[in-house]
């Protein structure tokens, strides 16, 4: 494949980019990318040893803000201020000090006392939308779901579902690398400075009065520990909280359920399955398809990966979708197994910076899945050509309309 090539910008790559890395994965598995300006790599081993590296730093936003002109950072100072202290951009030792913090909030323990709130979430969606002949199972599940469990652990009113979901929209434009936006920065800029105007009022009240929710862990630990975490330390681990919380849910419950309907064997198989038998599924709905295909690393030092050499400096895009489907790692990579074992997908990443929501994830698909299948077993697709979300980063269907067909 030439570099030519290789568009990650064309609707057909945004539907279904699967072919495309397959074919860069068996001809130039560590690809110069002029499009990204940087090294693409798709294979698992290449993708593991990258995610897994201390010589690579996650730390994209500083060099990205460097290499801007001064008019368009002083247009995105705010955008910095609180995105790029997220957790996920971090190199140790400050990242160490975040997750070991917020880990608290995913703790066995934590997450034993919001299982029934998951499966009382599913239950109330399913009930809206029971008579209904046709919805879209986004706006009506695979969103809210997910949005509702995360702001009720952070202590944010499900009335500000709304608003919370248009500036997340809004964020999602950078943390997902969409490409096709004119006026993203903007956008990013005042879903930034909207949702952190939120959460400050919310972290207000917490000073005034505890409750039991993470907002008041996060301000109880901030004022036992002085210095700690710092103001806007606090409000971006907020807005980290709520972002990350729904956004991958949201794809992976919705892009479950499309490959259940549009394999009906498979969705009868899925009906059958114990407990044991759905979490085993839900890993490998995350590896075929899973929410997040792309992770970006910054090289430290002079490197070499194949045989390509890797300058410090260089980006280096780990195309986790491609990884997915290594059939070096996966029999099949291209056929969905439910009972796949064992399944060593990396959606999640890998390394110091595996995703600390990743058990929350898992249980709410298992949760969520079942029960909307069990409810509609018959629900089908009624378009073909849905809208696929502007973004390397994350990947999920806009709208995903479906008839419900009659109740089981």
């Amino acid at each position: 494949m030439s570099q030519t090539q290789f568009n990650p910008d064309t609707r057909a790559y945004r539907e279904n980019p699967y072919p495309v890395l397959a074919e860069l994965r068996a001809r130039d598995p560590v690809h110069w990318s002029p499009a990204l300006k940087g090294w693409v790599l798709t294979r698992h081993a290449d993708v593991q040893r990258v995610l897994k590296a201390e010589e690579m730093s996650a730390d994209k936003i500083t060099p990205f803000y460097a290499a801007l002109p001064s008019e368009t950072k002083a247009k995105i100072e705010s955008l910095m201020r609180y995105l790029g202290t997220w957790l996920p951009f971090r190199d140790p030792p400050d990242h160490t000090r975040l997750r070991l913090l917020i880990a608290r909030a995913f703790t066995p323990k934590a997450l034993a006392s919001i299982k029934p709130n998951i499966e009382s979430v599913t239950t109330l969606l399913l009930d809206r939308m029971h008579g209904r002949d046709e919805v879209d199972l986004v706006a009506e599940f695979a969103n809210p779901l997910p949005a509702y469990v995360i702001m009720d652990m952070l202590g944010v009113p499900r009335t500000m579902l709304p608003e919370m979901k248009s500036w997340s929209d809004d964020i999602r434009l950078f943390i997902g690398t969409a490409r096709g936006v004119p006026d993203k920065y903007e956008r990013v800029r005042r879903g930034t400075e909207a949702m952190a105007a939120a959460f400050r009022t919310l972290v207000a009240e917490r000073r005034v009065a505890l409750k039991d929710d993470i907002l008041s862990t996060l301000v109880a630990a901030n004022e036992a520990d002085v210095g700690r975490l710092s103001d806007d330390d606090l409000i971006a681990t907020s807005i980290l909280f709520l972002f990350a919380g729904h956004e991958t849910t949201t794809s992976l419950i919705a892009m479950g359920s499309m490959a259940l309907m549009d394999v009906p064997d498979l969705r009868q198989q899925f009906a059958q399955l114990p407990t044991t038998g759905v979490q085993t599924a839900v890993e490998e709905f995350l590896r075929f398809d899973g929410p997040t295909p792309v992770m970006m690393r910054i090289a430290l030092r002079d490197d070499e990966i194949g045989d390509k050499a890797i300058k410090k400096g260089d980006r280096v895009w780990t195309m986790i979708g491609a990884a997915n489907r290594d059939p070096a790692e996966f029999k099949d990579p291209d056929t969905i197994e439910l009972k796949r074992y064992p399944n060593r997908h990396v959606t999640f990443g890998f390394g110091p910076h595996f995703c600390l929501g990743a058990p929350l994830a898992r249980l709410e698909a298992q949760i969520a899945l079942p029960a909307l299948h069990r409810r509609y077993p018959t629900m089908t697709r009624t378009r073909v050509d849905i809208a696929w979300a502007d973004g390397l980063g994350l990947r999920g269907p806009e709208q995903l309309p479906v008839r419900l067909g009659p109740t089981a």
